[in-house]
């Protein structure tokens, strides 16, 4: 069941003088507030809450905004693009958009889009997409051609896929439609052909687009009112290839076949789109919910001021443009059921909510296209709905284990893991072991108490993770002083940035060797050395030279024992290592799996950090504020070649010394010798 609460009208003036009303509305840094651009100078902030303005913002006379202004979540300022190429950046705080950051581009843009968990994207007129960061390093950077000449751009949107970016954005072409969808995760660009299904004829005139599952379900609304799905791949099979999709009928008549303008599309979750329209070629025009599983009418409002058949959709509210002010409907969709849909759920309504159920008979209904000629594909949908519904599925273990993680015990939780682990792995492996990881870390906020470490271990053993896929693990680690997570992690992560990296090195370094020695640490990568030191403490020992007497070749073992005390006791405190094996192994090989199909070796990396630092040295060299360094180095390094000539020179003495020395094998315990050295 679906309904359409009363509306209000957020704008208090008539909103912009273009012909098509405003140019978008998108969603603030925080929940409530929204950007408004018209179709001239203006961009406004509102609280929909309080339904007044908070700021307003406009571009000065001549110039005019092409495209909507966003939200740049990441750092909570203001996007917006005028005359094509110019991009302004500002603030709350910022009053004139002519004194804001200003930007020239080399390129027409086509729109700039922002969600939360990423960096905001632009898509230029060409196809080409930049992420704004590299973009303002370099403005006037050349901007490829993606598209074909004479393709135009008509919708786009950018949403998350498994946690990464998805920008999909179609084009025509000769009444041609083209999708292309672009992965930034693998910077990799799929081109799709829209094929015409066995009942269209005719033109899209909106679209709108979910993720289903492991497809982009694309839906669009056609000239001659019917609703069309495109199923596209999230992965797929030979990306470089321009590949073919067939639209398919999802729902037919939902507006007037002869409307040509005025009509929108907009999916609200898996079984609900809002269609704005005349519902017939007479009537007024109309806001409606439909049923997408059930092919049933939900909820209708009729708007007898008419709209600019713009509509946007931004968490329980609907936006759009009522005659010349800009009006907001909320709505609610409950989980879609047969009951549902044909309005027979026994629950209160609020007498506000005018909502309405359209029953269609699936045998005789000619005013929404389902037909006689329908009728047996209509009883086949309903039989196996039926069937659908009287066998119930079995629950499969990752649904198990991801239900578990959000109230069971942590040995339940164990427990549902085994049976997730135990089972054959499938494509969507990787995402259902980070949404179970991210759901342990959010329950360990949200409860102190819990903290399932033996889960978090195999989930890091399964060596499908990674910082960017869950970068809260480590930071969580890291609060806890959990040195064993933190060595799985460098042993497994490819991509841990330089901070965190540190940081584990300094708990590391920190860490009391009592604690250390209390946790299980996997030694493998220190067990040679551990051995080689091992071996060679008492070889050193017996090597241990004392002014050039070995006291094992003396004849006196009393004298002897007297003389090796001390020097032993001296080699146990000069070749002990003063980092224990366990913190040895929190130190040691380091991973160097790094991104890339050639990535650089070690002896690569550390000769690049060579040359850079011989560069800064030179550039310091060259500087005359370094001339008095350089003249005190040049003294300090001439009296250290001369101190060690005279070392040297010494040396060569005590060496015929020793010689003499050894000479002598006819000595006492006590003698008195000269020796003279020319």
């Amino acid at each position: 069941m679906a309904a359409l609460e009363e509306g209000f009208t957020l704008t208090a003036v008539p909103l912009g003088s273009g012909p098509d009303g405003p140019l978008g509305v998108e969603q603030s840094d925080k929940t409530d507030q929204f950007l408004v651009t018209d179709s001239g100078r203006t961009v406004i902030l509102y609280k929909v809450s309080d339904q007044k303005p908070l700021g307003s913002w406009s571009v000065k006379q001549g110039q005019i905004i092409t495209c909507p202004a966003v939200c740049n979540f990441q750092t909570g300022e203001y996007i917006v693009v005028h005359d094509n190429k110019v991009l302004r950046i500002w603030n709350n705080e910022d009053v004139n958009l002519d004194k804001v950051f200003k930007a020239t581009l080399s390129a027409e843009v086509y729109r700039i889009h922002s969600i939360q968990g990423t960096e905001p994207l632009v898509l230029f007129k060409e196809g080409a997409i930049r992420g704004l960061e590299a973009l303002l390093a370099e403005p006037q950077q050349k901007i490829e051609t993606v598209i074909s000449d004479e393709e135009v751009i008509k919708w786009t949107k950018f949403f998350m896929v498994f946690r990464h970016p998805v920008l999909i954005f179609i084009t025509e072409k000769h009444g041609n439609y083209f999708a292309y969808v672009q992965k930034f995760n693998s910077r990799i660009l799929s081109k799709y052909t829209l094929l015409l299904g066995q009942e269209e004829k005719s033109a899209a005139q909106s679209f709108s687009a979910s993720v289903y599952r492991k497809f982009i379900s694309l839906m669009s609304l056609s000239s001659d009112g019917c609703v069309y799905e495109t199923l596209i791949p999230i992965h797929p099979g030979d990306p470089e290839k321009n590949q073919r999709v067939v639209r398919s009928l999802l729902l037919k008549s939902v507006v007037s076949g002869s409307a040509r303008s005025g009509v929108a599309l907009t999916i609200l979750d898996q079984d609900h789109v809002a269609v704005l329209g005349p519902p017939l070629s007479a009537s007024k025009e109309c806001l409606s919910i439909w049923n997408t599983k059930f092919q049933t009418l939900q909820a209708s409002k009729e708007l007898p001021q008419g709209t600019s058949g713009q509509l946007w959709y931004h968490g329980e509210n609907l936006f759009m443009l009522h005659g010349k002010f800009l009006t907001v409907i909320p709505y609610k969709c409950e989980v879609s059921s047969l009951a549902g849909a044909l309005g027979k759920l026994k629950h209160s309504q609020d007498p506000d909510i005018h909502a309405m159920t359209h029953f269609v008979n699936w045998e005789t209904s000619q005013g929404y296209g389902l037909g006689s000629q329908n009728s047996e594909q209509s009883k086949r949908i309903l039989r196996r709905r039926k069937i659908e519904a009287s066998v119930q599925p079995e629950v499969p273990p990752s649904t198990q284990l991801l239900a578990a993680v959000q109230k069971d015990s942590e040995k339940h939780i164990e427990v549902e893991l085994r049976k997730f682990l135990a089972v054959k792995r499938t494509p969507d492996f990787h995402t259902i072991i980070g949404d179970v990881v991210i759901g342990l870390l959010g329950r360990c906020k949200a409860e102190p108490s819990f903290y399932p470490r033996n889960c978090l271990m195999q989930l890091i053993q399964t060596r499908v993770l990674s910082y960017s896929l869950c970068p809260g693990l480590m930071e969580f680690a890291l609060e806890k002083t959990d040195v064993q997570i933190l060595q799985l992690c460098l042993q497994q992560f490819p991509d841990i940035p330089e901070s965190v990296t540190c940081a584990c090195l300094k708990i590391f370094l920190s860490i009391g060797d009592d604690s250390l020695q209390e946790t299980d640490i996997n030694m493998e990568s220190v067990s040679d050395y551990t051995a080689i030191i091992q071996d060679g403490e008492i070889e050193e020992q017996t090597e241990i030279l004392q002014n050039g007497f070995n006291p094992e070749e003396d004849n006196c073992e009393n004298c002897a024992q007297e003389l090796t005390e001390k020097p032993q006791a001296a080699a146990e405190e000069s070749t002990s290592c003063p980092v224990t094996g366990k913190r040895a192994a929190l130190l040691e090989n380091a991973t160097m799996t790094l991104p890339g199909i050639h990535p650089p070796t070690l002896n690569q990396i550390m000769d690049w950090i060579c040359l850079l630092l011989d560069a800064n040295f030179t550039v310091v060299v060259m500087l005359p504020e370094a001339k008095r360094l350089l003249l005190s180095l040049y003294k300090f390094v001439k009296s250290q070649i001369s101190i060690c000539s005279e070392l040297n020179k010494i040396e060569v003495s005590f060496r015929e010394l020793q010689k003499l020395n050894q000479e002598k094998t006819n000595r006492e315990l006590y003698s008195i010798e000269v020796l003279e050295l020319f």
